[in-house]
C-alpha cells in the first residue's frame, strides 16, 4: 500500500510539471483559436469571436476575401467555406470547389491563374469547421506570427490534402485595432504555395498576465526528494519480491526502520527539548535525592 501511495504521489507531482513545461509553447484550443505563453503572459487569439464592428470575427461579411497580383486571383475565407452571392469565380477546373455552376462555394480557398488566355482554377482548401484534418480534405494550422512579439498577430495556414497540386495558403492576420485592411501582397512560392496579409482587429490578442514566478527552490527540492523516495521504495519492493521471494507487507525495504521511525523521531525531539529547557518536574521527581 505504501509503495502504491508513493508512486501515485510522484505521478500527481509530475503531471503539473509536464503541463507547466508544455505551456511555454503555442497550443490550439479550438477552431481558429490559439494560445501562447511566453513565461510572463498568456496571449489568447480567437479569430471567429465577435468583436465591435465585426460580429463574425475575421470572417468576411461578403462571404469571401479577394486579392489579385499579376495574373493570379485568389479567393479565400478564413475558418469557414466561401459563399458567393455576387461576382463568383469564373475559371476552368472548378470541379473540386462547387463545380462550374457554383464555382467557389465548395471550398475555403481557390486560386485562378491565367494560362494560355484561360483562367485555370486550383483548389487550395476544402470545407472544414475544425483545426484538424477532416476526411483528408483540409488542414488548418495556426501559428504565432512572431514569438518575440506575440501581439503582432497569427498566421493561418490552409492546405488541401487531396488535390494533385497539394496547394497551400498562408494568411498573416496582423493586429490592427483600427479596422480591416487588405488582403494585401499576394505572393507565390514554389508551384502552388501562396501567402497574403490581412490586417484585422481579430489578430489582436487578449493578454492575461501571470504574476506567479513558478515553483521556488524549496518546493522543487521537496518534489525531488519525494520522487527519489518513491523510486527507492518501488525499486526495493520489486527487488525483495522477485529476487528474495518476500511476500506481503514485509516486501517494503527496511521495514523495521520505518516502523520505529515515529518513536525515533519523538525521542529525538524530546531529547532536544530537554537539552534546551532542562529536565521537567516529572523527570526530576522520578529520582530520589541522595545524601552523602
Amino acid at each position: 500500500m505504501g509503495i502504491r501511495i508513493d508512486s501515485l504521489r510522484c505521478s500527481l507531482i509530475a503531471i503539473p510539471l509536464l503541463i507547466l513545461a508544455s505551456s511555454f509553447h503555442s497550443a490550439s484550443v479550438g477552431p481558429c483559436e490559439v494560445s501562447y505563453f511566453n513565461g510572463r503572459q498568456i496571449f489568447n487569439f480567437s479569430l471567429t469571436a465577435p468583436i465591435a464592428g465585426f460580429p463574425h470575427g475575421v470572417l468576411s461579411e461578403d462571404g469571401f476575401y479577394k486579392v489579385a497580383e499579376n495574373e493570379s486571383v485568389l479567393w479565400f475565407q478564413l475558418c469557414d467555406g466561401m459563399i458567393f452571392n455576387h461576382d463568383p469565380p469564373r475559371c476552368v477546373g472548378c470541379q473540386d470547389c462547387g463545380g462550374p455552376s457554383h464555382c467557389g462555394s465548395g471550398c475555403s480557398a481557390l486560386v485562378a491563374n491565367n494560362i494560355g488566355g484561360y483562367d485555370v482554377c486550383s483548389t487550395i482548401g476544402g470545407v472544414s469547421s475544425t483545426s484538424a484534418d477532416i476526411m483528408g480534405l483540409l488542414s488548418i494550422h495556426i501559428y504565432i506570427a512572431d514569438e518575440q512579439n506575440p501581439q503582432k498577430g497569427v498566421i493561418v495556414k490552409i492546405s488541401s490534402l487531396d488535390t494533385k497540386e497539394n496547394c497551400s495558403l498562408s494568411v498573416s492576420v496582423i493586429c490592427n485595432s483600427s479596422g480591416l485592411t487588405g488582403p494585401l501582397g499576394l505572393q507565390k512560392s514554389g508551384t502552388c504555395d501562396y501567402a497574403a496579409v490581412l490586417q484585422h482587429p481579430s489578430g489582436c490578442a487578449t493578454v492575461v498576465s501571470v504574476h506567479g514566478k513558478g515553483l521556488g527552490w524549496f518546493a522543487t527540492l521537496i518534489i525531488i526528494v519525494l520522487c527519489v523516495f518513491g523510486a527507492y521504495m518501488l525499486a526495493g519492493a520489486v527487488y525483495r519480491h522477485f529476487f528474495l521471494g518476500i511476500r506481503g507487507f514485509d516486501v517494503m525495504p527496511n521495514l523495521d526502520f520505518w516502523i520505529t521511525l515515529p518513536q525515533r523521531t519523538q525521542g529525538f525531539f524530546t531529547s532536544l527539548v530537554r537539552r534546551f529547557r532542562g529536565p521537567t518536574e516529572s523527570y526530576r521527581d522520578s529520582y530520589s535525592p541522595v545524601n552523602f
